[in-house]
């Protein structure tokens, strides 16, 4: 059995890490540490467990096997650096840091130590998502050609663990990233994970169009990103990322292929396909996560089975390098009104 530290006690950690680790027959929450101590000892009281005054006293409490890094985006490199030098697993809340250097030396500092470094990308692990990866492999809808992938919702401030317009998620120096750290993050791994292929250049618009904070300005952070993504092997489509959809949540990836069409989480069936012969195929695997409907996420069980089965680590900070340097190219082609290469996500060249 594994003892688990929880850094970080807000919304994520209170409805995803805490009850999946507490479900676990193979973990024990050893404790809690959260720069709001009445919040950390509170959940200390509930789940039997323990509270630190410091983070330094959670990561030198020897019960404690791995943690999961739940704090505001700023923190996620260095905390996560700090466990793993204190012989620490570590599971980080996406996005994996600010920079791609943070998330370079967060890979560095996992190697150098010897420790897992998982991120908690878990649309991967969403069961449709799942069935249409292998789906496509199998060639349902033949040569994918084009692609629409969008993660849009009413924004954090009503499902915040401090609801509000007052909260880190709208504040520059703690978010770094607004809308494209938060959901588009989300579904620049997801694209490059369903198509087994990364983003190679990128054009978009980043922008903040409605969000305000507390004192009516505009928020520091962007609302909504919309990106033209194209692939190692030259497929393109769109990732629209908005805190701006006042009304249904939409988590839906459309592919468009040589033989047909895939809907996933578009329509009332977990997915759709509609084939060039004019067949018409459902399934219902089950329906997406929302903010108001938290499902299990997969991603702490996977976690927990790493820590029991061997040296491999899923979802590495390794594996999402790539999406991270998507992300901080979008960043940089809005702000520079131009299209942005990123070579070191090619991990391959076609032949002339």
């Amino acid at each position: 059995m594994k003892g688990i530290g929880i850094i970080g006690c807000g919304k994520i950690a209170q409805v995803r890490h805490i009850p999946e680790y507490a479900a676990n027959p193979n973990a024990r929450i050893v404790g809690f540490f959260d720069m709001n101590r009445q919040r950390a000892a509170e959940l200390a009281r509930q789940y039997d467990a323990r509270s630190y005054d410091t983070l330094e006293q959670l990561l030198a409490d020897p019960e404690i096997d791995a943690v999961s890094v739940c704090v505001a985006n700023h923190a996620h490199a260095q905390v996560s650096i700090d466990a793993m030098r204190a012989g620490k697993d570590v599971l980080c809340e996406k996005p994996m840091a600010t920079t791609i250097e943070e998330c370079e030396e967060m890979v560095r500092v996992a190697d150098e130590c010897g420790r897992k470094l998982m991120i908690g990308q878990n649309q991967r692990l969403a069961k449709a998502h799942v069935v249409a990866r292998r789906l496509l492999e199998q060639g349902w809808i033949g040569r994918v050609l084009t692609f629409r992938t969008c993660f849009g919702h009413s924004g954090p401030e009503t499902w915040s663990v401090d609801p509000g317009k007052n909260l880190w998620f709208f504040q520059k120096d703690k978010a770094a990233m607004g809308v494209m750290a938060d959901l588009g993050i989300h579904k620049t791994d997801l694209i490059q994970h369903l198509l087994g292929q990364n983003v190679v250049s990128v054009r978009s618009l980043i922008t903040t169009l409605d969000k305000t904070d507390h004192e009516g300005n505009p928020i520091s952070v962007d609302d909504n990103a919309i990106c033209i993504y194209t692939m190692e092997n030259g497929v393109a489509g769109t990732m629209t990322a908005s805190w701006t959809y006042y009304g249904q949540e939409d988590n839906s990836t459309i592919l468009y292929g040589t033989k047909g069409i895939m809907r996933i989480y578009d329509t009332g069936h977990s997915i759709e396909i509609h084939s060039s012969d004019g067949e018409h195929t459902m399934m219902d695997v089950e329906q997406i996560q929302t903010n108001d409907n938290q499902t299990k996420s997969g991603i702490i069980d996977m976690f927990i089975d790493s820590l029991e089965s061997g040296p491999e680590t899923p979802i590495s900070g390794r594996d999402v390098l790539a999406a991270m340097r998507a992300v901080f190219a979008a960043i940089m082609s809005s702000e520079q009104s131009r299209a942005i290469d990123i070579p070191e996500n090619r991990r391959w060249r076609p032949s002339l």
